[in-house]
Order: structure tokens, then C-alpha cells, then sequence
């Protein structure tokens, strides 16, 4: 029996991609199975003010794997604060891959979706909405207007939001966020294990000062032309147009029979917009042809710009968190991941939300289906449910409107945070 030939180059390549998964440093992992509770401390932020929600161990309404849990938020109207240890470490010279998944169970009206991650020393009793983070990124949704994935990194005590806009997903089902920051100060984001967003922290976030400024000295030139139309010289007026009307009396108007000139007055006919009239005369316009173009102020070195070749350095990472404000409770975080290595993070998004996604979909298409036909069966019931989303959507309007509504005094602290 002749022995099956093995290509080398294809025995190389699974060689490489088991080297670089094996040599991937996870700092930490969560995937929230037994035990879970021993490695997660939940905070007793608003506990007092009794505005602390309650966090359930379930894989969920609808799922691809009802074996594989994560945590949700339980109640509406809560703050939700949580967090969990690992070594502390830097990622200076390190890539560093922050990832997890999100799956919101309810219609989500306003609330967060987000994780963080925390350096130095924090009393995790205590962590809430004003505990200073290095990183924060995740979805969040808020209205009609709020529907994005943050990336808010920490730097001098200031936090500093991205300028370019990334949209979150926003159905009902689980996706994958995952945030990579490298060594020469460049980041992508995915979701899905897709690339939505990349750059570098130079130019997509105003963490230091631009590099290059317009001289503010400079001025524009006198002789500088910048129109780029000009009248046509060439271009005459018709003869007699300023003599044509804008208006002339109606040739259809007939003076009524029962009209008494000595009574009523000489009768004249209405008026009407003269179709011949074309307003006033302007002569066409044609290429500039000394037009320069739009003048900028040069580009010179800005005095204040400081490189900070660390700008992407973390030295004292230590805590993973979640803290937010939900008006709808539903959201499930699942497959947390700090670690060095975006393909063992790839790998991982594959290995869970990859082979579950779509009997996740599934279900939730049989469960939105038993919805429907449960609503038709009790017309009542679905009734009072569209009341409850009324009465819920009024409550949200209220708390983005920052007016003396207690909780929509909430709502505005949760995003004013950010």
C-alpha cells in the first residue's frame, strides 16, 4: 500500500499557526463557568440608593449552546457594576487584545454594552460609574441618536474619545467586540472577527497636541484669486430686457357685466406673473481662468507637540469591569479576553460565537415566532405589553431631557461618565 504523500510547506504552516496560538500570554480569560463567582466581585455602588441591579448566570432566552453562560443584567431602571482581578501586568512592547461578546436579550432603549479595563489599585466594592479606567470599549445605545461602539483610552487622568465613528450592532443577538492597540501606537476594532475600524492614536484620538498646525503667521497673498467662477465679459445683456415687466394685467380676466364704472370705478384686470419675465439680468458665469484655487495656511511644526513614544502604554493593568446604566435590562456579556495575541483571540470568537451563531439565530427566530403567536392568542396581554413599551419609552425620553425626573438625573450621570 503506497504511503499518502504530506505537503511540507502545509505541515510548516499548521507548525506556525500552533506555535503562535501555544505562545499567546492570556492574562486573563472568562467564560464564566463554574466558579465563576469566586473570580467576579460585584460592587455595592447605588446599593444604598437602592439603584443596584442584580446580575443572572444564564446563557440567555435564545441561544447556540445552552451550556455556555454568561452574565446579564436582571433588572430595569439599575446601574450594573462588576469586576474581576487578574496579574497585574504592562503591555509596553506587548500587543494588547481586548475582546468579549454582548448579546441584548431586550429591546434596548438606552444603556451600555461597554466593558473596561482598570490599572493600579481598585476597592472593587466600591467600583463604580466615577473609578478611574484606562480603557473603555464596548456598544452603546441611547435613543435614536446614541448607537456606537466606544474606545475611550485614559491618558494624564483625561479620557479621550474616538473621532472616528464606529456603529455598533444593534439586533438581538450575540457579536464579538474585540480592540487591538499595538506597540507602534496603531489599533484596530472588530466585531465578528471583522475589521471596522484602524488607525493610530495620533490622529484618531486627541490624546497629545497635532504634530503639524497652520502657520498661524501666514496670511493670503493679495493678488491670490480664489474664485473659481467669474462673470463672463463677453457676455451682453438682450436689448429692452429691463423694459420687460414682472408683471402684466390677466389677457383672460373679462370685466364683470353688473361692473358701474361711475360707482365702482374704472375697472382694470387682475395681474399676472409675466412668463417673459426672467428676473434680473446676470451675466453668465465661466471658468476663472487665473484661479488659484481654495488658499490654506501652510502647515508648520506645532510648538506644543511633545512625542510620547509610550502613548500607548498601560503599565499597571489589573482589573476587567463592567459598569453601566440600563433602562431595559437583557444584556449578556459572555468569552472575556485579555491577552497578547489577536489570532488566539480570533480563534476563541470562533470557537464560541463562531459555532453557535447560527442555532443562536435560529432560536431566536422560533422564539420571536412563539412571541407573535402568544400576542395574537391574547390580544389583551400584548395590549398591556405596547402600554408597558409606552410608558417605558416616555421614562426614557425623560431621562435624556436632564430634568428633575430621578431617573432621568440617572441616565444622564451614567453617560456624562463617559
Amino acid at each position: 500500500m503506497a504511503t499518502p504523500h504530506i505537503n511540507p510547506n502545509l505541515i510548516f504552516l499548521i507548525f506556525l499557526s500552533l506555535l503562535a496560538i501555544t505562545s499567546a500570554h492570556v492574562f486573563f480569560e472568562e467564560r464564566f463557568e463554574d466558579g465563576w463567582e469566586n473570580r467576579w466581585i460585584v460592587s455595592e455602588w447605588k446599593k444604598d440608593e437602592n439603584m443596584a441591579g442584580k446580575w443572572n448566570h444564564t446563557s440567555g432566552k435564545w441561544n447556540g449552546d445552552p451550556n455556555d453562560k454568561g452574565i446579564q443584567t436582571s433588572e430595569d431602571y439599575r446601574f450594573y457594576a462588576i469586576s474581576a482581578e487578574f496579574p497585574e501586568f504592562s503591555n509596553k512592547d506587548k500587543t494588547l487584545v481586548f475582546q468579549f461578546s454582548v448579546k441584548h436579550e431586550q429591546q434596548l432603549d438606552c444603556g451600555g454594552g461597554y466593558m473596561k479595563l482598570l490599572s493600579g489599585e481598585v476597592d472593587q466594592k466600591k467600583f463604580g460609574g466615577d473609578t478611574p479606567y484606562s480603557i473603555m470599549f464596548g456598544p452603546d445605545i441611547c435613543g435614536h441618536t446614541t448607537k456606537k461602539v466606544h474606545a475611550i483610552l485614559s491618558h494624564d487622568a483625561s479620557n479621550h474619545l474616538i473621532k472616528k465613528d464606529v456603529p455598533c450592532v444593534t439586533d438581538h443577538l450575540t457579536h464579538v467586540y474585540t480592540f487591538i492597540l499595538r506597540p507602534d501606537a496603531t489599533y484596530s476594532i472588530l466585531i465578528d472577527n471583522e475589521e471596522k475600524q484602524s488607525g493610530s492614536l495620533y490622529t484618531d484620538w486627541d490624546i497629545l497636541p497635532p504634530k503639524k498646525i497652520k502657520d498661524p503667521e501666514a496670511k493670503k497673498p493679495e493678488d491670490w484669486d480664489d474664485k473659481e467662477y467669474i462673470p463672463d465679459p463677453e457676455d451682453k445683456k438682450p436689448e429692452g430686457y429691463d423694459e420687460i415687466p414682472k408683471e402684466i394685467a390677466d389677457p383672460d380676466a373679462k370685466k364683470p357685466e353688473d361692473w358701474d364704472d361711475e360707482e365702482d370705478g374704472e375697472w382694470t384686470p387682475p395681474t399676472i406673473a409675466n412668463p417673459e419675465y426672467k428676473g434680473l439680468w446676470k451675466p453668465k458665469e465661466m471658468k476663472n481662468p487665473n484661479y488659484k484655487g481654495k488658499w490654506k495656511a501652510p502647515m508648520i511644526d506645532n510648538p506644543d507637540f511633545k512625542d510620547d513614544p509610550d502613548i500607548y502604554v498601560y503599565p499597571s493593568l489589573k482589573y476587567v469591569g463592567i459598569e453601566l446604566w440600563q433602562v431595559k435590562s437583557g444584556t449578556l456579556f459572555d468569552n472575556v479576553l485579555v491577552c497578547n495575541d489577536p489570532e488566539y483571540a480570533k480563534k476563541l470568537a470562533e470557537d464560541t460565537w463562531g459555532k453557535q451563531k447560527d442555532a443562536e439565530k435560529v432560536a431566536h427566530e422560533e422564539a420571536e415566532k412563539k412571541r407573535e403567536e402568544e400576542s395574537k392568542d391574547n390580544p389583551v396581554d400584548s395590549d398591556d405589553d405596547e402600554d408597558a413599551d409606552d410608558v417605558e419609552g416616555d421614562a426614557s425620553d425623560e431621562e435624556s431631557s436632564a430634568d428633575t425626573d430621578e431617573d432621568g438625573a440617572a441616565s444622564d450621570e451614567a453617560h456624562d461618565e463617559l
